[in-house]
């Protein structure tokens, strides 16, 4: 999904989705897909741990299975994480039966209940039966840091202007995002503390 919000209408008719948290204060719950990677996550952890912040990994299996230093420091460090299939695994183009069986390979290797689709691309029969032992996260905001054609400046704003109490907001860990999301990343936390917001785990 490429906008920044899902629509209304689409939030309606999945309601055991979570998209975004009610809140009676300003929190926003910063979240990264993909990784684990040593391209980019040490440089994520160093950065959450210089700024006090903690975050949700939305981690890909096979990432997990090749660098499980990586996993096992994002948790040592006091972040969340959730699953997010085994190998990005496209919800729309799977049977459900295939979509399942990924998933459940993720979760061999990722202790969570909490699951996230890889880009946010899921089916209604999957949606139910993975309901049913997970609590779905999708998301208030996205960052759009993996478009190429999109300034790093442009980024930081979609971050920034749409970011409201409750917020749900995604970076990624990957090599195709890791030049906007440096630049972002430190900065739309700043801004975002200067306007009172606190930094909160999905739960």
């Amino acid at each position: 999904m490429a906008g920044v919000r899902f629509p209304f209408l689409l939030r309606l008719l999945a309601p055991w989705v979570t998209w975004r948290y009610m809140a009676k204060r300003k929190v926003v719950y910063l979240t990264f897909d993909d990784g684990p990677i040593p391209e980019s996550t040490p440089w994520t952890l160093d950065l959450l741990e210089e700024k006090g912040v903690k975050a949700t990994f939305f981690c890909v299996g096979d990432n997990v299975r090749k660098y499980p230093n990586l996993y096992a420091r994002i948790l040592k460090q006091g972040h969340r994480v959730g699953n997010h299939s085994y190998n990005h695994i496209n919800g729309w183009a799977s049977l459900t039966s295939n979509y399942i069986y990924n998933v459940d390979k993720a979760a061999d290797l990722i202790d969570s209940n909490l699951f996230r689709p890889p880009q946010g691309l899921l089916r209604l029969a999957q949606a139910k039966r993975l309901s049913q032992r997970y609590k779905l996260i999708m998301w208030d905001v996205l960052s759009g840091d993996y478009r190429v054609d999109i300034t790093p400046e442009e980024c930081l704003k979609r971050v920034v202007d749409y970011a409201r109490p409750g917020s749900i907001i995604v970076f990624h860990n990957h090599v195709k995002s890791e030049s906007n999301m440096r630049w972002v990343l430190p900065r739309a936390i700043d801004i975002l503390r200067d306007r009172g917001y606190d930094f909160e785990l999905c739960d």
